[in-house]
Order: structure tokens, then sequence, then C-alpha cells
């Protein structure tokens, strides 16, 4: 037993290769492994146990909690880093040459996760985006889960997952529905169009009845109609509404707004119309290229009655 521990020791304390000053181990590679994986788990209850138990408290909103625990645990994976190679005896100067091959390689083959790193702390600081904020990205329509290193989180209302680049939040266009926290509200835009034979004035009536008649919609500023182009089939109107009950859930707004608009148009013979068009043929032939079909016309010595042709 004596001889296999003796041997297990020298195994453990066998120089793999010199860095710096440093002697590299099995065990001090066992040493940093184990204590960086501890370290890892240490910062992530860290996290969460401040902004659960310490910022929670505050009066700061829940992205603004998020970003400092963010933030204080890239600190101290930072410094219990640091610690870790101080302790195996690495001298940090022995490290230049390793990080300027590092920073090579950063340059060449890691850009996009380099940059994705940058953008997320920057959003983490500027605070562009936040959790629970409502944006949409490139059509993408979602809250925001979590906002992390590399990429952040957005939930659909459909129950679908996004993650989206932290860069792409930075370099692209993002419309932002809850930026503004201290004044959560947005404007939503109605259109709709009536027939030329309609009443505008009843028409514009019945839109603010409308929105005054609808609880999720703010009485100030109120509701207002704009009648915006005599389009080619009909009058077209816009109602605006401001809302700030359901901005995770604008389409339910929007569809409870058209109902009612349906309902009252309907009670008041409102007519919405659709596009119609006049068809006129004439005698002769009338052809189309390509693979479209080929109609003609013929009139058989006034046998068939007018209007009646052979296809």
């Amino acid at each position: 037993m004596g001889d296999f521990l003796d041997y297990f020791s020298r195994i453990l304390h066998y120089n793999l290769f010199p860095l710096g000053e440093a002697k590299i181990t099995p065990l001090s590679l066992i040493y940093v492994v184990g204590f960086t994986v501890l370290l890892f788990w240490a910062s992530k209850k860290l996290r969460d146990l401040m902004t659960a138990r310490l910022l929670s408290k505050t009066h700061l909103d829940i992205g603004a909690q998020q970003a400092i625990g963010t933030v204080s645990r890239y600190a101290i994976l930072f410094l219990g880093f640091l610690v870790i190679l101080q302790t195996v005896g690495i001298n940090l100067t022995t490290l230049n040459v390793l990080a300027g091959a590092v920073g090579i390689g950063v340059g060449f083959g890691l850009q996009n996760v380099a940059s994705n790193f940058i953008a997320g702390i920057i959003i983490l600081f500027e605070r562009p985006v936040k959790i629970g904020d409502r944006i949409d990205v490139d059509g993408s329509d979602g809250k925001v889960i979590s906002v992390g290193a590399r990429s952040t989180v957005v939930k659909t209302n459909d129950n679908i997952t996004i993650i989206i680049p932290n860069s792409k939040l930075i370099t692209e266009d993002v419309i932002n529905w809850t930026y503004d926290s201290r004044n959560p509200r947005i404007r939503l835009r109605v259109p709709v169009g009536v027939s030329y034979d309609s009443d505008v004035a009843l028409v514009k009536r019945l839109l603010l009845e409308v929105g005054t008649e609808n609880p999720d919609v703010l009485q100030e500023p109120a509701p207002t109609v704009r009648l915006l182009e005599f389009g080619d089939n009909s009058l077209n109107f816009e109602l605006w509404v401001w809302s700030k009950a359901k901005l995770h859930r604008k389409t339910v707004l929007l569809s409870d707004l058209n109902f009612a608009i349906w309902d009252k148009f309907k009670a008041n013979d409102i007519e919405i119309p659709f596009p119609q068009r006049d068809l006129n043929i004439r005698g002769g032939r009338l052809g189309f290229d390509g693979n479209a079909a080929v109609f003609s016309q013929k009139q058989e010595n006034n046998s068939r009655p007018n209007g009646v042709y052979d296809n």
C-alpha cells in the first residue's frame, strides 16, 4: 500500500511542463479545474442571492437588478480566477505570451464571440434593452427573458424562444415598446375603411365610442380619429388610442377594438367596402401569353343568343 501511495504521489507531482518559475503538474491542473468549477458555481449562487435577497428590496427595476448581479458575477469570476492562478504558483507576468496568442486567436477566429461579449457588457451598462422589455428585432416580437454574455433570450407570445446575438442588438435597429419605464404607454392605430356613401360625422362618433368604451384604453390622452385618405374603394380612417394595460399583448387589444368597430358599424348600417372590379368583354379574341389559356369568342350566324360563346 505504501509503495502504491508513493507511486501515486509521484504521478500527481510529475512535472508536465514549466510555466515561468511554476511547475505544472497533474495535481495543479486538478486544483485549477476543481476550483474553477467551484468558482463558477459559487459566483452563480452569489448572483442569485444578491438579486433575490438584496437588490429585490431596493427600488430598482428587475432589469437593473439583473444587470448589477451579472456584472458582479463577472467581477467575482475574474478576481477568483486570478487568485486560483496565484495560489498554484503561476506568475501572471509569464502569461503575456499566452495572452498575445489568445489575442491573435480572438482577432481571427473568435471575433464574433468577442464582439457579442463586448456588446453584452454594453447592454448591461447602457441598458437599451433590459429584462422584461418588449422588443421587436427583424419582425420577431417578444419579451426579454435574460441578457447573457453572448446572447439575449426573447420569448414570444407563441411560447417560442428566440436567441439573439448581443451584437445584433447594438448594431441593428431594435424597437423597444417598453423602453420608458416611467411612462409605460404606447399608441395603437386601428385602420378601417368605409363606403363613400357613409356619414363621416357618424363614423367618427362611432369610432370614438369604441375607443372610450374599452377599459384597456387610456382616456388621457383621449382617443382620436383621423380621416387619412380618399382611397380607391373607401374612405380610410384610423382610430388612435393610448394604452398601457396590454403592452405585451397588443394584438388582443387590437382584436377587441376591431370586434367593437364591426358591431358598431353593423348596428348603424355603416358599410365596410371591399375592392370590386368591372370586367367589360368585347367581341374578338382575348389571349394571354405563356402558359395561360387562350379564350376565343365566336358568334354563329345568330343561332345562339347574344352573350353565349364557344370557349
